[in-house]
């Protein structure tokens, strides 16, 4: 049996042309997807709308043939299921009812957490009745660090002086909410795949804010908990970790975690990944978003470097981070274009 595209490079196989598909690739710089949000209304309502939430999700890979679609959706999901105030505020992003210390843990109830995330699991069901026979269906949670961070900040954040001051001043107490979100992350991933998720991703957004001790505790920890309990309910289903900004910390969270590919945001060195990573997981990235916002001779030499760097192994062609909304659409049928036409150098 040929495995799909995406799912042959998950399982360590290396392809001419790789396989791409691009963070955020359904949203606001496609004026379709700017549509189906207005008909929606809020973002919360949109993600909560399974008819909406797939036909947005499948916008880009009629225009630009992705090998992978992914669950239109939001990391913060998880802690609106389990009970905790979330809106999302025009301009200035998401919007929680924070919990500061221990004491808030109450408020939360796993228990309805399946019967309130119901809709995007429907959601997953409709884009996988609506794929193709090469196209893979990734599904995703936050990680428990940055749903945390989230979570105690009531937002986002930069310093992350809130939630790393719960970590130090209450560590029992804010284990109890990394164990939470463990626990409500394994059962909220499990049910994707249930519904027809092929591949999970798991964000951690805000890795690079922990030090190397704590990356240890809060990133690879939970991450390597979550993934093996996942792979004992759905051992066939590969695991992408993106632990954005972590450094040299990759090879730890690489070694440590199972997961079987890890996604590089655009300050990882390619060569480096290669040297360092490639050899252990697949590679998926890291092209700067910023390149594909420009176009132009920028994007064509970039994109080709990359592959060029990557492209002799197991590699999934994506962005360092999400496509930018000011993005023009034609820059992303250039980049499919390249991608598509790209053959490794030949040896003398």
């Amino acid at each position: 049996m040929t495995l799909k595209p995406m799912l042959a490079a998950l399982a360590g196989q290396t392809q001419t042309p790789p396989p791409f598909w691009l963070m955020r690739q359904a949203g606001r710089y496609l004026p379709e997807y700017r549509q189906v949000r207005a008909q929606a209304g809020g973002f919360l309502d949109l993600c909560l709308n399974p008819e909406l939430a797939c036909e947005v999700t499948l916008q880009p890979l009629r225009r630009y043939g992705m090998d992978a679609a992914i669950l239109f959706s939001d990391i913060l999901i998880i802690p609106w299921a389990l009970g905790q105030g979330l809106r999302f505020a025009e301009g200035e992003g998401p919007v929680l009812d924070a919990i500061r210390d221990a004491s808030g843990l109450a408020g939360l109830k796993p228990e309805g957490m399946h019967d309130r995330a119901a809709p995007i699991y429907e959601t997953v069901s409709r884009i996988r009745a609506a794929l193709d026979d090469r196209t893979t269906l990734i599904g995703f949670a936050g990680s428990p660090w940055t749903v945390a961070c989230y979570m105690v900040e009531g937002g986002g954040s930069k310093e992350y002086a809130k939630v790393k001051r719960f970590a130090y001043t209450d560590p029992a107490g804010f284990d109890q909410l990394i164990d939470i979100l463990v626990t409500a992350t394994v059962d909220y991933l499990s049910a994707q795949v249930k519904a027809g998720a092929e591949v999970l991703q798991l964000f951690d957004s805000w890795a690079g804010a922990l030090s190397a001790a704590d990356f240890q505790r809060y990133s690879v920890e939970p991450t390597r908990r979550i993934v093996a309990a996942l792979k004992a309910l759905h051992p066939a289903v590969p695991i992408i970790g993106f632990p954005r900004m972590a450094g040299l910390n990759l090879v730890s969270y690489v070694e440590q975690t199972g997961v079987d590919a890890v996604s590089l945001d655009p300050s990882v060195p390619p060569e480096w990944a290669a040297a360092h990573l490639q050899g252990k997981v697949a590679v998926q990235g890291n092209l700067d978003p910023v390149v594909l916002l420009a176009g132009g001779e920028a994007l064509e030499q970039a994109a080709l470097s990359l592959l060029d760097q990557l492209g002799q192994g197991p590699f999934i062609f994506n962005l360092g981070h999400g496509i930018i909304k000011e993005t023009p659409p034609e820059h992303v049928t250039r980049l499919a274009g390249l991608i598509r036409d790209w053959q490794p150098a030949t040896k003398a």
